[in-house]
C-alpha cells in the first residue's frame, strides 16, 4: 500500500525594515510574533531584519536624549505628547518602556552591523540579537552607540564575543549596511517598521497582529491560486 505524499506547508518570507531606536519597531516585533503564532500551523515563515536609520546624522557617541527629543518635538510637552500613544501601545504589548532611563540617542549604524552578522548565523540568531538590542535601549536605557553594549547584546544572543568585538573595531560591512539603507529609501520606505512580504507587498507601520496575519494569509492564498491578493500596504500606519 502506497503511503500518501505529505503536503508541504506554504512558505513566506518577511523582510522587516526597521531601526532599533524606533519604539514602534519594538511594538511591531511583538505584534508580528503574535501574528506568526496565529498562522504557524498554516505556513512556514522566515523573518529577516533589514536596516534603516531614522536619523543617520546622529554621532557615534550620541546626543543627550532629552535635548534631542525636545528639539525634535518642540519642547518637553511636545515630546511627552508625541510618546503618549507609544506608551499606550507598549503597555498593550507588555513592553515596559523606560524612556526616562534613556540618556543617549545614538547613531545605530553599528547596531545594524551586528544584526547583519547575526543573520549569517540564521534567522533565530538574528531575531535574538534584535530582541536584545531593543531591550537594552528601551527597557534598560543603554547607549546603542557603545560597543560594549552591542557586544553584550550579541553575546547574550549566542554570537561569539571576540569575533563581534574584532569586527566592530574595524569597518566590516559598514558600506554594505549603508547601501542597504539607501536601497530601502529608494524603494520608497519612509517610515518603519515596514514588513515586506515575499519581496512583493509592503505592510507599513506597527499594524495589529490580526492585520499582519490576514496579510500573510492573503499572500499565501495568491501563491496557491495565482490570484492577485489585495493591496496590504497602509501609508497611514503609526
Amino acid at each position: 500500500m502506497t503511503s500518501p505524499i505529505p503536503t508541504l506547508a506554504p512558505t513566506l518570507t518577511i523582510d522587516i525594515v526597521s531601526d532599533v531606536m524606533c519604539p514602534w519597531c519594538y511594538i511591531g516585533k511583538r505584534r508580528l510574533e503574535s501574528a506568526l503564532e496565529d498562522v504557524r500551523k498554516e505556513m512556514d515563515v522566515e523573518v529577516r531584519w533589514r536596516p534603516y536609520q531614522l536619523d543617520p546624522t546622529l554621532p557615534k557617541e550620541g546626543k543627550d536624549r532629552r535635548q534631542y527629543m525636545e528639539e525634535k518635538f518642540g519642547g518637553a510637552e511636545g515630546a511627552e505628547k508625541a510618546y503618549a500613544s507609544v506608551r499606550a501601545a507598549g503597555a498593550e504589548e507588555k513592553i515596559p518602556f523606560a524612556f526616562e532611563d534613556i540618556e543617549v540617542s545614538a547613531n545605530t549604524l553599528d547596531a545594524h552591523r551586528v544584526i547583519r552578522w547575526a543573520g549569517t548565523e540564521g534567522p533565530a540568531a538574528q531575531d535574538a540579537v534584535v530582541e536584545e538590542l531593543f531591550k537594552a535601549y528601551f527597557e534598560d536605557g543603554k547607549n546603542l552607540g557603545d560597543d560594549t553594549v552591542l557586544i553584550e547584546a550579541a553575546e547574550k544572543a549566542g554570537l561569539d564575543r571576540e569575533i563581534v568585538s574584532r569586527l566592530l573595531s574595524g569597518e566590516a560591512d559598514r558600506d554594505a549596511v549603508s547601501s542597504e539603507i539607501e536601497q530601502a529609501r529608494q524603494m520608497g520606505v519612509t517610515g518603519v517598521p515596514c514588513f515586506i512580504m515575499d519581496m512583493k507587498y509592503a505592510v507599513v507601520g506597527a499594524q495589529p497582529a490580526e492585520a499582519l496575519a490576514d496579510a500573510m494569509r492573503k499572500i499565501v492564498q495568491e501563491k496557491s491560486t495565482g490570484q492577485l491578493a489585495p493591496d496590504t500596504s497602509n501609508d497611514n500606519a503609526p
